[in-house]
């Protein structure tokens, strides 16, 4: 494509397709110049979306720089949270943390120790995703970071011990959808460590300052992989000792 991006018409049309339930392919988009044009872009679909919940997901792009998206929609289980289904819409559980005070854009980097010591709770939760971009992010990440990473909802569950952050891996994890088994393993983080992308995030110099401010949520990245949901029904996720349950219905 030659057009010009254009983050505002980018933004109205990802939003277009998200409404209708469809995804088009990244060589039909104008596509970001570069992170800071792609965050124009997502900034401006989240507006349109009325993204008003101050939960995150966070990531690393291919080059290793780390970016974030808002999630939406957002609920907690125990209000009976029922997230929209689309054809694509994929799964995944994760573990969110929320901070208990601000981690600053600062020179000096933050430890592991430092960004634990910021976390004020942490919980089981469950990603919804599917991208209005047919690729994802495979083509072009950062038309991907424009259109929010592809989070189409997050369910937050119950509270954990905050030592989970250091002890989730091997974790027994079972995950049935609409009665059927979809995940039954091991946890495990892609990196290790469910923190490493946070802790990226906050030693990003080129990061909103008003960003990771206490009381924000963050979710650090899937457990159990990325598994499609064929259709609408329950979701039953068992982390060791804890429970998530909620539905996906067609909207």
């Amino acid at each position: 494509m030659t057009e010009t991006f254009d983050p505002r018409r980018v933004a109205a049309r990802l939003h277009g397709l998200r409404q209708a339930g469809r995804q088009e392919a990244t060589d039909t988009f104008p596509l970001p110049a570069d992170l800071h044009q792609a965050m124009e872009a997502q900034n401006l679909l989240a507006a349109t979306d009325g993204i008003a919940s101050n939960a995150w997901k966070v990531t690393v792009s291919p080059q290793g720089q780390a970016v974030t998206a808002p999630l939406h929609p957002y609920a907690e289980a125990v209000s009976g949270a029922d997230i929209p289904w689309y054809p694509g819409l994929k799964f995944e559980t994760e573990i969110a943390v929320r901070l208990g005070r601000d981690l600053p854009v600062r020179t000096v980097p933050y430890s592991r120790a430092d960004v634990v010591e910021a976390i004020s709770a942490v919980h089981l939760g469950a990603e919804l995703l599917v991208s209005a971009v047919r690729e994802s992010g495979s083509v072009s990440f950062l038309l991907f970071v424009a259109d929010r990473l592809g989070n189409s909802g997050y369910v937050l569950g119950p509270k954990l011990e905050k030592s989970v952050v250091d002890t989730v891996g091997g974790t027994p994890l079972k995950v049935t959808h609409a009665g059927r088994t979809i995940f039954d393993g091991p946890a495990q983080h892609p990196k290790g460590d469910v923190l490493t992308w946070l802790v990226d995030y906050a030693n990003d110099g080129l990061r909103p300052e008003t960003s990771l401010k206490t009381g924000a949520l963050i979710t650090t990245g899937t457990l159990s992989g990325a598994i499609e949901l064929t259709e609408p029904g329950e979701i039953d996720i068992e982390l060791g000792n804890s429970r998530l349950s909620f539905s996906v219905s067609k909207g």
